[in-house]
């Protein structure tokens, strides 16, 4: 599946804090990386040898609100993870970041090709492991229901309606395993599912409460989210099954995640609290 912080970190009550430059050399970089600021020193590209000389190659299945801010790559400047991805292009010494966006289910299977890492709220499992690899977590995920405005749904009825989901995606795992939920149409992207709730195709979405979060905050009052399902799933970025890169890469997340810049980057972008939203019994 394509969401509260790791270990609490309580996006609301971070969300006034800016990440601020560290440096005139931090003020150079950003210029690199669309609005994007950048944090600690700018690392040595002679150390790391990335698929496409000279960038970071950066995948993702769009549209992403919030996580990537523009419907298309030449769009983005901005956004949670993508601001991730230039924090990590400039600490591995990279002045030029690319974004590619590709099939989600390419992507999760491991079938795409000339990149570096993924950062596309990709939810860690046992299956997805088996072709390709994660770095350590930076997001925790659930599963959120988003309806149109004023749609009554609670725990005695939600699993007679009309659900929606995406194809691969650990949602429609979640819907059709899990819940046993006899009403399923499968979506192959999340903009498709969109639409036809808003067409009265179906009665609800269910995917990540954060990405339900952000588009209903897009959706100037069309949709809200009324519940959400705890599965306890966390995001991480994928890499090429077998890269000598990887281990490279990850301690520069990780690095990033202790030092606070993943919390302050989702809380400048997502300005979303899922700990607001009610959690339903399976």
């Amino acid at each position: 599946m394509k969401t509260k912080v790791l270990m609490a970190l309580g996006l609301a009550a971070v969300t006034a804090l800016g990440l601020g430059l560290s440096s005139a050399q931090d003020a150079m970089a950003a210029s690199k990386y669309g609005n994007c600021t950048v944090t600690g020193k700018m690392g040595d590209p002679a150390k790391f040898t990335p698929a496409v000389a000279g960038q970071l190659t950066v995948e993702v299945n769009l549209p992403a609100p919030g996580w990537y801010n523009g419907d298309t790559p030449e769009l983005i400047k901005d956004g949670a993870e993508y601001c991730l991805a230039a924090n990590i292009a400039h600490r591995l010494g990279l002045e030029k970041l690319v974004v590619k966006n590709v099939a989600w289910d390419g992507l999760v299977a491991g079938q795409t090709k000339d990149f570096d890492l993924a950062l596309s709220q990709i939810s860690i499992t046992k299956e997805r492991q088996k072709v390709v690899e994660f770095s350590t977590p930076y997001f925790t995920s659930d599963a959120g229901v988003m309806v149109k405005k004023g749609k009554k749904i609670d725990e005695m009825n939600i699993k007679g309606l009309r659900w929606g989901v995406q194809q691969g995606t650990t949602g429609e795992s979640f819907a059709t395993k899990t819940l046993k939920i006899a009403k399923v149409k499968v979506f192959p992207d999340t903009p498709s599912m969109f639409a036809a709730l808003q067409a009265g195709q179906i009665d609800l979405a269910m995917t990540d409460t954060s990405i339900l979060m952000a588009q209903a905050k897009q959706s100037n009052g069309k949709f809200e989210v009324v519940a959400q399902y705890k599965t306890g799933e966390a995001y991480g970025a994928l890499f090429p099954k077998g890269n000598a890169n990887n281990k490279a890469v990850n301690k520069v997340i990780e690095s990033l995640i202790k030092d606070s810049t993943v919390r302050k980057l989702v809380a400048k972008y997502m300005s979303i609290d899922p700990m607001s939203v009610k959690y339903f019994r399976p």
